[in-house]
């Protein structure tokens, strides 16, 4: 065989009989040479359900979620703003708009109506809505639309709720189920670093010091700024028996069938059944509630709040000191201190707890 005839068959010439194989949408970013693009399977998806959909705008959102890819924007940030595009876009089609230049503030507040009339939760239509500003502030820098549709911004005013932690009561309950060595090295590891549970599954054993009990976390998973976190004395032991018994070789300190990291669903399915074991299914707690009580028992320890958010990888101290909150002991201790001298009366010598309404002028009045 020449080597014309092998280039004209396009086949490698120490494989003659080489049949490229079918293959799975990749997972991560791929570069395409036909096309000299970027591709990702959310943008690929995106872009799918734009063209059967009949949607407008299918250019700029391609040009536009390509960028953010370029960026080395994460793929759930991508996905993300890729839904609240084709959210908004599919809205435009119900509405009779299908041409961004006629697009106003009004279908801007009708999407966000649509989508609460939807039942959708305001931390999601928060979401979604910033996603949808950063896609139009693109449109006006390629003068698309008018200017005058990004001032006065639509703000969706949001709870602000208290972290969900695990009552003490209910640590202890759920760490008395934990028979199985791997759950309890999985949910005991989480509740003593406060890693989340992406972070922790995707450790691998080269990150685990042992000796100096602790884990090297060298990108975290949300805003990817690398910490330390350490293990006590009871999460670093049961960590080194579950290293030492489990069957599986592989890099991941918890890993799945087939040698990779053990997926999200069959963490969460290993903390609900805990959860049933404890009878504590009535109380919706989350994976990402260890965290929480992570955090909450280290201040109610007296943990200073700046070395507690170096722990827990925020940007912001306001994110940590959201935790304060709920670190009551030094305010139930004043609380009570000020409650019991308000009860002897020492802040005013004519107040007492038992103090009794003169009987004849009272009576008298509440008749």
């Amino acid at each position: 065989m020449n080597l014309e005839r092998m280039r004209a068959e396009k086949r490698p010439h120490f494989f003659p009989d080489f049949k490229p194989k079918a293959t799975q949408a990749p997972l991560f970013p791929t570069f395409d040479q036909s096309e000299k693009k970027l591709t990702s399977p959310a943008i690929e998806k995106a872009l799918h359900q734009i063209t059967t959909k009949g949607l407008c705008a299918r250019v700029q959102v391609e040009t536009y979620l390509r960028a953010k890819l370029r960026r080395n924007c994460r793929p759930n940030t991508i996905r993300s703003s890729a839904t609240a595009i084709l959210l908004f876009l599919h809205y435009l089609k119900t509405s009779g708009c299908t041409d961004l230049c006629s697009l106003g503030r009004e279908h801007i507040s009708g999407f966000v109506e649509a989508e609460q009339d939807r039942g959708i939760a305001a931390t999601t239509v928060h979401a979604r809505l910033r996603g949808l500003y950063s896609f139009l502030r693109y449109l006006l820098e390629q003068k698309l639309i008018a200017p005058d549709l990004l001032k006065h911004k639509l703000r969706i005013k949001l709870p602000d709720r208290l972290p969900r932690a695990i009552d003490a009561k209910d640590v202890v309950l759920l760490l008395a189920v934990l028979t199985k060595l791997r759950d309890r090295a999985l949910i005991l590891t989480l509740l003593r670093t406060g890693m989340r549970i992406g972070e922790l599954l995707n450790t691998k054993v080269m990150d685990l010091n042992l000796e100096d009990q602790s884990i090297r976390i060298f990108e975290a998973q949300k805003n990817r700024i690398g910490r330390i976190v350490y293990l006590s004395a009871d999460a670093a032991n049961v960590l080194k028996k579950w290293l030492q018994q489990r069957k599986c070789e592989s890099e991941f300190i918890f890993c799945g069938r087939g040698g990779g990291p053990l997926c999200y669903e069959a963490a969460r399915n290993i903390f609900t059944n805990c959860l049933n074991k404890a009878s504590l299914v009535h109380k919706a707690y989350t994976l990402h509630s260890l965290r929480h009580t992570y955090a909450t028992e280290l201040l109610n320890a007296g943990m200073p709040l700046q070395c507690l958010q170096e722990l827990l990888g925020h940007k912001s101290i306001e994110m940590t000191r959201r935790y304060a909150r709920l670190s009551d002991n030094t305010r139930r201790k004043a609380y009570y201190q000020a409650m019991a001298i308000i009860e002897t009366g020492e802040i005013n010598e004519h107040y007492r707890c038992d103090y009794q309404l003169p009987s004849i002028v009272e009576a008298a009045q509440l008749l």
